[in-house]
């Protein structure tokens, strides 16, 4: 049995981990799905990144979790990251799936291409708490183009806003790059949520890791709703020893 903690991305929270971690408890793990400060509906938008990392600090140091195996999706892998900084000696591997591996001083913004971040700039500023929703017309074509139109319609509907300060802080992660924290890459194939290319997740994101394992698997951005069991597995052999 491995202990993973599992760190969702954007507009998410830790409840939608609930099918894959229904298949990871199954294998026999210890499965927590803590949802990031900022993230879900009814609560405070008004967070920092370092709140965010922070958030999942505390519910690590707060359940006294050992030899974790800690995953982040998407923005998740920049709370990954900087939680690797924070508490090193409690972590046994980082898997990033999907995920943001920021270079060094660099923000989430500083990462995606300018047609987003220019989206994000008039979404959050047509609100008056600073954040942004996800428009159905990405979400359907370039995170869940995988799945039918029910379940694309069904699992937008469970998707929050995104606080937006935590896009624009820049991170200096010198600590991560100098960890010698075993570290995963899980790549979906599909996945087009960055635009493939010079954008790319893989191997533009996973090759700032160092020495690290790559586990592939077919689907979208958003293949924990669309085949949760196949992203099991793919979990469990990115985080064996």
């Amino acid at each position: 049995m491995s202990t993973y903690v599992l760190v969702h991305g954007s507009w998410h929270d830790g409840s939608l981990w609930e099918p894959v971690a229904t298949h990871l408890t199954g294998m026999g793990h210890d499965v927590h799905t803590p949802t990031v400060a900022g993230h879900g509906a009814g609560v405070p938008k008004n967070v920092t990144h370092d709140d965010c990392v922070a958030s999942i600090v505390d519910h690590i140091t707060g359940a006294d979790l050992r030899d974790v195996i800690l995953l982040g999706h998407s923005f998740g892998g920049t709370v990954i990251a900087r939680v690797a900084e924070e508490i090193p000696d409690r972590l046994r591997r980082l898997i990033f799936w999907n995920a943001f591996v920021p270079a060094p001083g660099n923000s989430l913004l500083d990462e995606v291409p300018p047609h987003y971040r220019d989206l994000f700039d008039q979404l959050a500023a047509a609100t008056d708490d600073d954040t942004i929703a996800m428009p159905f017309p990405i979400w359907r074509e370039a995170f869940i183009q995988d799945a039918d139109a029910e379940l694309a319609a069904s699992t937008h509907a469970r998707l929050s806003t995104e606080p937006y300060q935590p896009f624009r802080d820049k991170l200096d992660l010198s600590r991560f790059y100098a960890s010698e924290l075993p570290r995963s890459y899980i790549n979906a194939t599909e996945d087009t949520a960055l635009p493939p290319g010079e954008w790319g997740w893989h191997p533009r994101m996973s090759s700032r890791l160092g020495l690290y394992r790559l586990v592939q698997l077919p689907g979208s951005h958003e293949v924990m709703f669309t085949a949760p069991e196949r992203l099991a597995v793919a979990i469990d052999q990115a985080g064996r020893d």
